[in-house]
C-alpha cells in the first residue's frame, strides 16, 4: 500500500503531468491492450508521463511499482472487472469502463483531476466528469469477473476433451454414432483432466462473482454454492442440476450475504477471526441450506425447461435463435451485449453445444468481414486501413471479434449494421445446420482441435457471414460517398477518421514513431478551390490556405479563439460557430492548452463542425495562455473535430503537432515565414 508522496499538480496550469493506469476486461484478450495503447499514445502526444499496467489473460504486465504509484498525480482504472484498489489508497482514482480508455483517453486525463481520493479498504471510486465515463454497475462487473475467471477452465476442459475424443476415441456400439475412449489409456486420462476442468467451471464462476462483491470472505460460500448448482443431483438428490443459472444465483447470494454479515457489529476480540472463520462458515451454512431446501429445486426446474426448449429448437426456431445470438455477438464486438450472448452460450456447453456453435460461427465474422472488405475494394480505404484489415483477418482466424473495432469506430453507421447482418446470417446458418462447439471460443481456430461438430457447415456459415459483412460494408460506404457527391474511384476524397494505434501500425503509434501523413483523409472540396489538390494542404487536407493567418488581431485568449473559429468557419466545415467557440472555452476551463515554448493548441470535439478542420495563426506580441513555463503563445493551432470522429483523429492530429513542435528549428522557421504560402511550406514538414 502506498501513500501520496507529492502534492497534486495545479489543474489550472496544465493538468496532471504524471499518471498511472490499469486496464482490464473480462476476457483479457483485446480491449485490455487496446485501451493501454490508446492511453499511452494520448499521454505521449500530450507530454504526460504515464505508465499503464495491463491485467490481461496472461496475467499482469508492466506492473505498477510502489514508486510508480507514490509519484503519480492520479490513477485511471479502465476496467470491466474488479481491480484491487488498496495499493492506490491516498491517490485520486478514476474508474471507468475499459471502452473509455479506447475511445476518450484525453477526457480521462482531465476527469482524473477531479476524481475522489481512494481510502484504504473503501468501495471503488466511480468515474466522474464527462458523459460516458460512468462506472459499470457493481452487479455487471461482478458477473464479468466471474466470466473472466471461468473462461480458462472452459477452454482447457473443452480442448482437452475435444482432442482426446478426436485422437483417442473409437466408434462403439450403443453410443449412437458417438466416440468412446477405452479406459486406462493415455487419452482416457487426458479426457478426465478435461472433465475436471468442466466440473470446476461453475464453482469458479460463482465463487468469483461473490469475490467481486465482497472480497475473499465470499469466495468459499460462492464456490460451494457453485458446486451445489453444478451437481445438485449428486449432492442432495435434485431432479436436475441447476447449471449456470444456479451458479449466478449462488454467486450473487453469497456476495450480498457476506456484505451484510460484514456490517454486523461484533466484540473486538472476535473481529480478527471474522474474515477467516466466522464469515465463511456462517455464510456457507446459510447459503447452502437455503439453496438445498428452498431455491435449488425451482432453479433446477427453470434450467431444465430452458434446456428442453433449446434442445427442441429446430428449423425456423433454430434460425431465429441463431440470428439473435449472431446479432448480439456482432453488435458491440466484445462489449456487454456481446458478453451477455457469449455467457449464455458458454453456460450451456455440455448441455446444449448448439448454442455455442451459433456463437462460434458469428464471433469471427466481424474482423474477417472487415478485413475482406479492405481487400475487395482497396480504393475505398487508405494504406493504413488496408494494413489494419490484414491484422483484422489474422484476429478473426483466432476468434477475436475486437479486430473489427477500429473500423466500427471510424465508420459506425456503415460498419456496425454490416457486422450485425453478417453475424445474424452466420448464426442462423449454424443454428439450422446443427453446428456444435464444445469449447468456449469461436473462429476457425477451434476446428483445429476437433471441438466443432458439423465442421463443413461451420465453415459455410462463417464464409457466408463474412461475405455478407464485406459486401454490405463496401456498399454502405459507396452510398455515403454518392450522397456526398464523391466518386468511389477517387480514394483521395474518402474522408474517414484514421485508424491510429490499432493493428499493424499500433506499435509505431504508441512508441511515438511518425504516422503516415496521408491516410484516408483528403482535401475538403471547398478548400481546394483555386488551387490544385495538395498544393496548399497540410495534415491530410485539414489545414489549408483558408485556415492560416499570418497575424492575429486579438490580444487575449478568448478573442483569439473567436477569431480562429471565424477563420475555420470560412471553410464551410463549421455548422455553429458560437458552439465551436464555447466548446473550446469549456476545454480551456478544464486545463490550459498552452504547451509552453510559445505554443498553444486549443481544441474542440463538437458536432458544431461537420468534418475535422485545423487552423494556424501567429501572434507577434504573444497571448497569455497559462502555459506552465510562463511564455505567451505566439504559435497557435486550433483543432476542431466532430464527436463521431473525435477518438483516433483527434489523437493523431495532436500527436503529429506535438512531436513536430518540439523541434526548435521548426518553430523558428514558422515564426520567420513572411507570408501564407511560406507558412504552408513550413507546415508541410508535419507528417
Amino acid at each position: 500500500m502506498t501513500s501520496p508522496g507529492d502534492p497534486p499538480v495545479d489543474a489550472s496550469k496544465g493538468g496532471q503531468r504524471k499518471l498511472v493506469a490499469v486496464t482490464a476486461c473480462p476476457t483479457g484478450i483485446a480491449h485490455t491492450y487496446m485501451a493501454a495503447e490508446k492511453l499511452q499514445q494520448a499521454a505521449d502526444s500530450l507530454g504526460i508521463d504515464m505508465k499503464v499496467e495491463t491485467q490481461g489473460s496472461i496475467g499482469a504486465e508492466n506492473v505498477l511499482t510502489d514508486n510508480d504509484v507514490r509519484q503519480a498525480d492520479g490513477v485511471i482504472i479502465a476496467a470491466d472487472k474488479e481491480v484491487d484498489l488498496d495499493r492506490f489508497a491516498g491517490k485520486k482514482v478514476l474508474r471507468v469502463p475499459v471502452a473509455d480508455g479506447i475511445h476518450r483517453p484525453e477526457q480521462l486525463f482531465e476527469e482524473v483531476q477531479k476524481a475522489p481520493v481512494q481510502q484504504a479498504g473503501a468501495a471503488p471510486a466511480s468515474g466522474g466528469g464527462g458523459g460516458g465515463g460512468k462506472e459499470r454497475s457493481q452487479a455487471y462487473k461482478a458477473l464479468m469477473n466471474g466470466v473472466s475467471y471461468m473462461i480458462p477452465f472452459v477452454v482447457v476442459g473443452g480442448l482437452l476433451l475435444a482432442v482426446s475424443l478426436s485422437l483417442g476415441g473409437h466408434a462403439a456400439p450403443g453410443t449412437d454414432g458417438g466416440l468412446k475412449i477405452p479406459e486406462d489409456t493415455f487419452w482416457f486420462y487426458v479426457s478426465k483432466l478435461g472433465e475436471t476442468g468442466f466440473k470446476l467451471m461453475l464453482p469458479i464462476f460463482s465463487g468469483y462473482i461473490a469475490y467481486a462483491l465482497a472480497d475473499r470472505p465470499a469466495l468459499v460460500p460462492g464456490m460451494i454454492g457453485g458446486f451445489l448448482a453444478a451437481d445438485a443431483v449428486g449432492i442432495y438428490g435434485a431432479d436436475a442440476n441447476a447449471g449456470f443459472l444456479g451458479a449466478i444465483v449462488t454467486g450473487f447470494l453469497a456476495g450480498y450475504l457476506v456484505l451484510w454479515i460484514k456490517k454486523v457489529k461484533v466484540p473486538k476480540f472476535i473481529q480478527p477471526i471474522m474474515p477467516i472463520i466466522v464469515i465463511p462458515i456462517v455464510s456457507t451454512l446459510a447459503l447452502g441450506l437455503f439453496y438445498i431446501y428452498v431455491i435449488g429445486q425451482p432453479i433446477s426446474w427453470v434450467f431444465t425447461q430452458l434446456t428442453d426448449w433449446l434442445n427442441g429448437m429446430t428449423g425456423s426456431s433454430a434460425i431465429v435463435l441463431g440470428a439473435i445470438i449472431g446479432l448480439m455477438i456482432s453488435f458491440d464486438m466484445g462489449g456487454p451485449v456481446n458478453k451477455t450472448a457469449f455467457l449464455a452460450a458458454v453456460g450451456l456447453i455440455g448441455t446444449n453445444n448448439a448454442v455455442m456453435g451459433m456463437a462460434a460461427a458469428a464471433i469471427p465474422v466481424m474482423p474477417l468481414g472487415q478485413g475482406l472488405a479492405t481487400v475487395l475494394r482497396r480504393k475505398l480505404y487508405s494504406e493504413q486501413e488496408r494494413e489494419t484489415g490484414i491484422a483484422a483477418l489474422f484476429m478473426g482466424f483466432f476468434g477475436i471479434s475486437e479486430g473489427a473495432i477500429p473500423f466500427a469506430a471510424a465508420r459506425p453507421a456503415q460498419v456496425i449494421p454490416a457486422n450485425m447482418l453478417g453475424g445474424a446470417v452466420a448464426g442462423a446458418i449454424a443454428g439450422v445446420a446443427g453446428v456444435e462447439d464444445s469449447v468456449a471460443h469461436g473462429g476457425p481456430i477451434v476446428s483445429l482441435f476437433g471441438a466443432i461438430g458439423n465442421v463443413a457447415m461451420f465453415f459455410v456459415a462463417i464464409a457466408i457471414g463474412v461475405v455478407v459483412t464485406a459486401f454490405t460494408t463496401n456498399a454502405l460506404i459507396e452510398i455515403k460517398l454518392r450522397r456526398q457527391g464523391r466518386s468511389a474511384g477517387e480514394p483521395a476524397l474518402v474522408r474517414e477518421p484514421a485508424l491510429a494505434g490499432v493493428g499493424a501500425g499500433a506499435a509505431g503509434a504508441v512508441s511515438g514513431s511518425k504516422a503516415p501523413a496521408a491516410v484516408t483523409d483528403a482535401p475538403h472540396t471547398s478548400a481546394a478551390a483555386g488551387s490544385g489538390p495538395g498544393e496548399d494542404e497540410v495534415l491530410s487536407g485539414y489545414l489549408t490556405h483558408q485556415t492560416v493567418k499570418t497575424q492575429l488581431d486579438s490580444t487575449d485568449k478568448e478573442s483569439a479563439i473567436r477569431e480562429m473559429a471565424a477563420m475555420l468557419a470560412r471553410t464551410g466545415n463549421v455548422a455553429d460557430e458560437e458552439e465551436l467557440v464555447q466548446t473550446a472555452l469549456r476545454r480551456e476551463a478544464q486545463g490550459t492548452t498552452g504547451l509552453g515554448e510559445e505554443i498553444a493548441i486549443p481544441h474542440a470535439k463538437t458536432d458544431a463542425v461537420t468534418s475535422p478542420t485545423v487552423g494556424f495563426a501567429r501572434s507577434a506580441e504573444g497571448i497569455e495562455w497559462g502555459a506552465l513555463d510562463g511564455t505567451k503563445a505566439k504559435l497557435i493551432f486550433m483543432i476542431s473535430v466532430p464527436e463521431a470522429a473525435a477518438g483516433d483523429e483527434h489523437l493523431r492530429i495532436l500527436a503529429l503537432l506535438s512531436r513536430k513542435l518540439m523541434d526548435s528549428g521548426f518553430r523558428e522557421r514558422l515564426m520567420a515565414a513572411p507570408d501564407e504560402p511560406a507558412i504552408i511550406e513550413v507546415l508541410r514538414e508535419i507528417q
